[in-house]
C-alpha cells in the first residue's frame, strides 16, 4: 500500500465469507464509489463457486456508472491466502445454513417460546454462538499468523460474543464491530423532527447521539440536533404515537419484508426507563423477558413488528440467488451507497478522515460499571490507525439490570465456547430473559437444539 496525492492506492482488504449475495454487493458498491481509496479485495468463502461468482460481480462494479475508484476482485480458495498480508479483514459470515437456523429460531415455539429474530440472544442466539465461536477461533488464529496488523471489521451475528472471541484468541488484535441499528434510530429522530416540529430533510449523520450498551441492546443517553435537545420531543413522539406506533409513509407492502416494525416496543421501553432504545424492535423484544413483548404470535402482532421466520429467509435468499444470476450476466450493477460507516471507517483508519461512531470493542472503562474487557456499544472516534472507543459514563441503573444480566450470560457462552463446555452453555441458556422454563424443561429443550445442529458441533464431544 501507498500513499499519493489522490490517496490510498494498494489497498488489501481480505473478505470472509465472500460468497455473500448481500453484504458483499453492498461493500462493492461502497468502495467503488470511494474517491481516495483504490486495491484489492480477496474473496474467500468455503462456498468457493458463490466466492467466484463475487469476483465476477466485484469486477463489474469498475465499470459501472459512477465509480470513482478501481478495485481488482479475486476468489481465493483458502483463508491463509486471503489473510495473508492483508490491511483490512471483514467478517461476515454464516455458521452452517438456514436448515440450522430453522431449528434455532422455530424449535422453542415447542415450548411456547417465539424469537423475532434469533442470532444474537434468545435460545437461538446462544446455539448459533456455540457453532460460530470454534469458526471465529480459527479466523483469529489466521489474522495472527497472516497479518496481525490488520484491522479487523465484523458484521456476522452473534456481534458482541464474536468480537469478544477475537480478542480472546489473539489478544492485540485490533478489531470492532459494527451495527446500523443506531443508524436506523437516527432516521427516526430526523422524521420525528418532522413530524413534531416541522424540521426536514435531516441527515442521520446531524443527529449526534450518546450510545451505550451492548449490541442490539443499545441505548441512547443523550440526542441532540444542532442546539434542541431531542429528549423531551422524543417524550411527546412516543405519547402521540404510543397506541398506533409510527410508520412512515406507511403502504400496502409494509411488514412483508418481516424486517419493518412500529417502534412501539421503543415506546414502551422509554415510557418504562426513560432512555431511547437504539435498535429495532424486533431485536429489543429478545433482551426483555418473555412475556412483555413476544408471549405468543398475536402479542407480537399487536406491538407491531413481526416473527422472522426462516422460510421467509429461505425464499429471500432464493430471489438473491435470482439476483446473483442477473448480476453475473452484468444486469443490476448499480452503484448506491449503502449508507453503512465500513468504508468511511477505512478511509479514516488509513488517515484519509476523521469520524466518531458507533462500535462494539472491549471494555476498557468507557462504560465503568460494567466488566472490563466484555465488549460494549459505545461511539468510537476514528482517526489514522486509531480507533478509540468514547467514554460514556456509568450505565444507567434503571437498565444495568437488563443489560448486566445479558452480559453475564455472554461472558459466559464465550468460555463454554472456548473450552468446548456444553454445561456451561446451558447455564447461559437457562438464564435467558426468553428461557421462561423450569429447569428440566429447559434442559430438553437446549439437548434438542444441540442435537438438530450436532454435525456442527462435534468439538463439543456431544
Amino acid at each position: 500500500m501507498k500513499f499519493t496525492e489522490a490517496g490510498a492506492e494498494g489497498v488489501k482488504i481480505a473478505y470472509i465469507g465472500g460468497g455473500s449475495r448481500g453484504w458483499a454487493w453492498g461493500l462493492m458498491s461502497d468502495l467503488a464509489s470511494c474517491h481516495d481509496m483504490s486495491g484489492e479485495v480477496l474473496l474467500y468463502d468455503i462456498d468457493h463457486e458463490a466466492a467466484k461468482n463475487n469476483e465476477i460481480i466485484g469486477n463489474l462494479f469498475n465499470s459501472a456508472q459512477g465509480a470513482k475508484s478501481h478495485w481488482s476482485y479475486h476468489a481465493v480458495p483458502t483463508l491463509d491466502e486471503a489473510l495473508d498480508g492483508a490491511d483490512f479483514v471483514v467478517i461476515s459470515i454464516l455458521p452452517a445454513t438456514f436448515d440450522e437456523m430453522e431449528s434455532d429460531v422455530h424449535t422453542p415455539e415447542k415450548y411456547g417460546i417465539y424469537q423475532s429474530v434469533g442470532d444474537t440472544s434468545g435460545p437461538g442466539g446462544i446455539i448459533r454462538a456455540l457453532r460460530l465461536l470454534p469458526m471465529i477461533e480459527v479466523i483469529a488464529k489466521g489474522i495472527e499468523n497472516h497479518c496481525p496488523n490488520a484491522w479487523v471489521i465484523n458484521y456476522t451475528n452473534p456481534m458482541t460474543m464474536t468480537v469478544k472471541m477475537l480478542y480472546k484468541v489473539f489478544p492485540n488484535i485490533k478489531a470492532f464491530g459494527c451495527c446500523h441499528e443506531v443508524f436506523g434510530t437516527q432516521h427516526l429522530l430526523a422524521s420525528m423532527l418532522e413530524d413534531m416540529c416541522g424540521i426536514t430533510g435531516v441527515p442521520r449523520e446531524e443527529i449526534k447521539v450518546g450510545v451505550t450498551g451492548i449490541n442490539h441492546f443499545t441505548w441512547l443517553t443523550s440526542a441532540q440536533y444542532k442546539n434542541i435537545d431531542l429528549f423531551p420531543i422524543y417524550k411527546d413522539f412516543a405519547d402521540k404515537y404510543y397506541e398506533t406506533g409510527y410508520v412512515k409513509n406507511k403502504d400496502a407492502n409494509w411488514m412483508n419484508n418481516s424486517f419493518d416494525c412500529s417502534h412501539r416496543v421503543k415506546f414502551d421501553l422509554f415510557r418504562r426507563f426513560g432512555l431511547i432504545a437504539a435498535a429495532g424492535d424486533r431485536h429489543l423484544a429478545e433482551f426483555c423477558e418473555g412475556k412483555w413483548y413476544l408471549s405468543s404470535p398475536e402479542a407480537v402482532k399487536s406491538w407491531g413488528f413481526g416473527l422472522t421466520s426462516v422460510s421467509w429467509r429461505k425464499k429471500d435468499l432464493q430471489e438473491r440467488l435470482a439476483k446473483s444470476r442477473e448480476r453475473l450476466a452484468g444486469h443490476d450493477i448499480v452503484i448506491a451507497k449503502t449508507g453503512e460507516d465500513g468504508v468511511n471507517q477505512m478511509r479514516s483508519i488509513l488517515g484519509l478522515d476523521t469520524m466518531v461512531t458507533n462500535v462494539n470493542l472491549p471494555n476498557m472503562g468507557q462504560i465503568p460499571n460494567l466488566p472490563i474487557g466484555a465488549v460494549v456499544e459505545t461511539n468510537a472516534y476514528f482517526c489514522a490507525d486509531s480507533v478509540k472507543p468514547v467514554f460514556t459514563g456509568e450505565l444507567p441503573m434503571n437498565i444495568y439490570p437488563l443489560i448486566s444480566r445479558i452480559v453475564a450470560s455472554q461472558e459466559l457462552v464465550v468460555e463454554a465456547a472456548i473450552h468446548r463446555d456444553l454445561d456451561k452453555a446451558f447455564s447461559a441458556f437457562a438464564n435467558d430473559p426468553l428461557v421462561c422454563l423450569d429447569l428440566e424443561n429447559a434442559r430438553h429443550l437446549f439437548d434438542e437444539m444441540v442435537a438438530n445442529t450436532g454435525k456442527y458441533l462435534d468439538m463439543y464431544n456431544i
